[in-house]
């Protein structure tokens, strides 16, 4: 079993949202892979509720790219992929850290991909004040995932999960 770090998701500027732990599997310079396992306790401080999650996911958390990706798994193959469109994560010691933006790009079981949450971008937008630039920022990294997606570029491609067969079929 590898390292467990803690992942906190913030919302805009520096909002406690929710957090949950997964085990580190590969971090670079541009990324960090976590896989996270069934069981696990998600603390949503917006809801005021704790849920415990029952699937398997691989995380990734980008250092320079404004967005995440979870990839849902079952027995080692993708179901699921839900995108949240964020500022770059930040990994300091066992902490990983991220602003989720509100929007998201996702694609359930045997469903097409779909954009979620504009409405909630939107009106956090107003509510919170989020500047021009970060609006701009948000919507172009939603460009620019969606080419990501239709490019088939990583981590939209099965060879991401061809890394940790063993691991991932747990």
């Amino acid at each position: 079993m590898g390292k467990y770090i803690r992942l906190k998701a913030l919302k805009y500027p520096d909002r406690n949202h929710y957090e949950w732990e997964g085990e580190l599997l590969e971090q670079t310079d541009d990324y960090v892979i976590v896989l996270c396992r069934p069981g696990r306790r998600l603390v949503h401080y917006t809801k005021n509720k704790v849920f415990t999650i029952d699937n398997t996911s691989l995380e990734i958390f980008f250092l320079k790219e404004w967005h995440t990706v979870a990839i849902g798994l079952e027995q080692g193959r993708a179901v699921s992929y839900y995108c949240n469109v964020a500022m770059p994560s930040v990994l300091d010691g066992d902490e990983l850290r991220f602003v989720d933006l509100d929007l998201d790009l996702v694609q359930g079981r045997d469903e097409p991909w779909k954009v979620v949450d504009e409405d909630e971008f939107e009106a956090n937008s107003e509510t919170f004040r989020y500047p021009p630039e970060l609006k701009d920022n948000a919507v172009q990294a939603l460009a620019r995932l969606k080419a990501k997606v239709e490019k088939g570029e990583f981590p939209f491609h099965a060879d991401v999960l061809r890394a940790w067969p063993v691991t991932l079929s747990e």
